[in-house]
């Protein structure tokens, strides 16, 4: 019996004497205690629990969203003081930003480019690999972070590409295994969460030259062993040859000629011919499951032919060089 007691609101709908509640906990536990714990009431029980569940999974998915959502848009406003070299011209149709593989190469590309319509972003380590992290994680990692607030769409559900800052994004590493697989990186990050960026042509694969053939005044670029046959043929005797190990051995002068001047150099677009397919090759080819992937190299991969992708991701010769 309750002396006194206090009803909450109009209706007096609610009791509201502070005493009464640890009483009807107390009792409510032990009677559904007892309830949930015998053996006849077993579906009961896990049904509460699954609902449980499902509801903090689903607190759990609603937070994770606003978290993810509050660190995209800081992004948009996130400097980049010390890392993004940005060009002066303020039409994103003209302009272009190279993202290169470490400082060195990143310095020399600085010191090259034409600064009215170029931009370089050099990556100081490795970006994860998107396909096996969560959004959060992705947005956590300082390289991509800084790629998302250069680029300024935002990403994933927020992605604008009418924000664009640049209408080509030029991946620019070098011609060996690591340049291979930073490139595969940013391709499969660009593909999970700014498809538009490649269904849109905007995303292309810079070529840097592998050998430099000199002979006097006279120098050539090949870009593959075949081209190198020519530029021997063409050089005759008494020529020096220069194989390039990454676009840090280049000075700011041979990296615009052969890479960054829109009159000489050579660039590959990307495109997506099949969006079904290419999920399911970069689920192989970049997921978590080892043996899928195994299966995959050992049937396709030709370790006698160059380094070339066809599949439905491909890289397209552009038409600039």
């Amino acid at each position: 019996m309750v002396r006194n007691p206090q009803f909450e609101g109009q209706t007096k709908g609610r009791l509201g004497n502070s005493e009464v509640r640890p009483a009807v906990e107390g009792i409510i536990t032990q009677q559904l205690t007892d309830y949930l714990e015998n053996l006849k009431n077993q579906d009961v029980a896990q049904a509460i629990v699954a609902k449980a569940i499902k509801a903090a999974q689903v607190r759990e998915a609603a937070r994770k969203t606003r978290d993810n959502a509050r660190k995209a848009n800081q992004l948009e406003t996130a400097p980049l003081v010390g890392k993004l070299s940005a060009c002066r011209g303020k039409r994103a149709e003209d302009n272009e930003l190279f993202i290169v593989e470490g400082d060195s190469a990143g310095g020399s590309a600085k010191q090259g480019r034409d600064s009215r319509y170029q931009a370089i972003l050099p990556l100081r380590g490795k970006p994860l690999n998107a396909e096996k992290k969560r959004l959060d994680q992705v947005l956590s990692n300082e390289e991509f972070r800084s790629l998302i607030t250069a680029l300024g769409t935002s990403i994933d559900e927020n992605f604008n590409l009418a924000n664009l800052k640049y209408h080509k994004v030029i991946i620019l590493s070098d011609a060996d295994q690591d340049g291979a697989h930073i490139r595969a990186i940013l391709l499969t990050f660009f593909f999970r969460y700014m498809k538009e960026l490649v269904t849109g042509g905007h995303v292309y694969i810079g070529m840097p030259p592998l050998y430099k053939v000199q002979k006097g005044n006279k120098v050539m670029y090949a870009y593959d062993d075949k081209e190198l046959q020519k530029c021997i043929k063409a050089a005759g005797k008494g020529y020096t040859l220069q194989r390039y190990k990454g676009l840090g051995e280049m000075n700011p002068e041979q990296l615009w000629a052969t890479t960054m001047d829109p009159e000489q150099r050579k660039l590959m677009q990307v495109t997506i011919e099949d969006a079904a397919l290419a999920d399911r090759r970069i689920t192989i080819l970049m997921g978590d499951k080892v043996e899928p992937r195994r299966d995959y190299i050992t049937e396709h991969a030709d370790f006698n032919k160059p380094d070339h992708f066809e599949g439905p991701i491909r890289e397209q010769e552009g038409g600039e060089r």
